[in-house]
């Protein structure tokens, strides 16, 4: 009796005969071309983000002035701290050894507790109160980890997400690769359209598509890319919102606050999270890499217990922790007060050159037709909209701005498009981080021969 092996097998001359048609082709030196690799659904549906093309160009081009991508203010940068902090960490002989030995996946106990305090003081809550204690915090390796171990334990393709529209595109792409549907709802200068929202909501209920929601993605502070914050009384709106249609299964709220700590105006406002009482409905996450300094790849977030062991157990798989040495040199960071310290030389430098930004859009665009931005209270973007240019990356402005020398995010980047739509195009992200004064003022004015040239046209 034939076994069952046999039966599944190719012989040998068939393995042979499909070998040599897979190797037909040829390449030009006459040697066989291999057969095509055979990549996973998923990395198929993974794209690179758009704005490291921006990054190299700006790199790569003499002259050209960015107020595209996100980066940091460098003459900022905390250098001397970090040095000291870890020479302190290095020459210590208990903490040298630890700090360059292997950590645990979920982080240093120390930081974690630094994180938790941190948390707590600025939302004036206890832990307690919202039944929050160190083992809920994770460490990974800036904020962008986390949100791709959330995907990664969450969703499955065919689910639903949903975004604000524009939002980060970054995550977009996060979302892209697991095969999920992206939502977007509107953003205003108070944040979120609620009534949108609700309006979503009752719709996916009625159509039996509720079930397959199971996040709504929201940067609350100062939002990527267009500046505005989340008003205090939509907060607890938008939980109570998300608690009540989590009727057969919870739907979870990630409030990504990266750049909460770069506030120059106003109070600081209460985390979604500070109302979440039971820990169940609200994923905070947060990074050092805006209000310190971005290459320290450190980022946490504060999850529900029966989500955290599933994002650990994924982690674990990534890379068993996070860079332990960096976390050693944040927690000293923070014992210091050396990182409060920075938040508040920061916050002085952004605010100016965010003024300065403003007034240059003001003297330059002030007097034209159908043009108007955001005055944003922190974080480190303006967004500027045009009643009648196309700001796409093949559009006239783009290739115009191009010619004089200057970059801006296209604002269709931050839109996924809808049964087949192109997404809003009329509008772009400009960042004032990385750009010196004068940079940012010429920059501006580039940007506004680039408007002239092509109404010109």
């Amino acid at each position: 009796m034939p076994s069952s092996r046999t039966d599944t097998c190719h012989r040998p001359e068939e393995m042979s005969s499909t070998r040599s048609s897979l190797y037909r082709a040829a390449d030009d030196d006459g040697r066989a071309s291999p057969p095509p690799l055979a990549r996973s659904r998923k990395s198929l549906r993974s794209t690179d983000s758009p704005i490291n093309f921006y990054i190299q160009r700006a790199l790569e081009t003499p002259g050209l002035i960015s107020l595209a991508a996100g980066l940091v203010d460098e003459e900022s940068l905390p250098c001397s701290a970090v040095a000291q902090a870890c020479q302190a960490v290095l020459a210590d002989p208990r903490r040298g050894p630890a700090a360059l030995q292997y950590g645990s996946t979920q982080g240093l106990p120390r930081l974690r507790e630094q994180v938790l305090d941190v948390f707590c003081r600025a939302d004036a809550v206890s832990a307690g109160e919202l039944h929050l204690s160190a083992d809920d915090v994770i460490l990974t390796t800036g904020s962008q980890q986390l949100l791709y171990l959330l995907a990664e334990a969450l969703l499955d393709p065919g689910d639903i997400v949903i975004t604000e529209a524009p939002s980060y595109f970054v995550f977009h792409s996060v979302l892209q690769s697991h095969g999920v549907e992206v939502v977007g709802v509107p953003i205003e200068e108070e944040g979120l359209s609620l009534p949108a929202l609700q309006d979503l909501l009752e719709q996916l209920h009625r159509c039996g598509r509720l079930e397959r929601l199971k996040l709504l993605y929201t940067v609350d502070y100062f939002q990527n890319p267009t500046g505005w914050t989340l008003s205090a009384d939509r907060r607890p709106q938008l939980l109570e919102l998300i608690q009540r249609y989590s009727r057969r299964h919870r739907i979870l709220i990630v409030e990504d606050a990266a750049y909460r700590e770069l506030r120059y105006e106003g109070p600081d406002l209460r985390s979604i999270k500070s109302y979440d009482h039971h820990n169940r409905f609200v994923v905070y996450t947060s990074t050092f890499s805006k209000p310190c300094a971005p290459g320290l790849k450190c980022g946490y977030a504060l999850l529900p217990p029966d989500l955290r062991d599933a994002v650990l157990h994924l982690k674990g798989n990534h890379d068993f922790g996070s860079a332990h040495l960096m976390q050693h040199v944040v927690a000293e960071l923070i014992d210091r007060g050396e990182y409060q310290r920075q938040v508040e030389r920061l916050r002085p430098v952004y605010r100016h050159k965010r003024d300065v930004m403003l007034a240059e859009l003001q003297a330059c665009f002030g007097s034209e037709q159908g043009v108007r931005w955001s005055r944003p209270t922190g974080g480190l973007y303006v967004w500027l909209s045009f009643a009648d240019r196309d700001t796409g990356p093949q559009g006239p402005l783009a290739q115009a701005a191009w010619a004089e020398g200057v970059l801006y995010v296209p604002g269709e980047f931050a839109y996924l498009p809808t049964s087949g739509e192109r997404p809003p195009h009329q509008s772009c992200r400009l960042s004032f981080g990385v750009a010196r004064e004068e940079q940012i003022r010429e920059g501006v004015r580039r940007l506004h021969r680039a408007y002239r040239r092509t109404q010109a046209s």
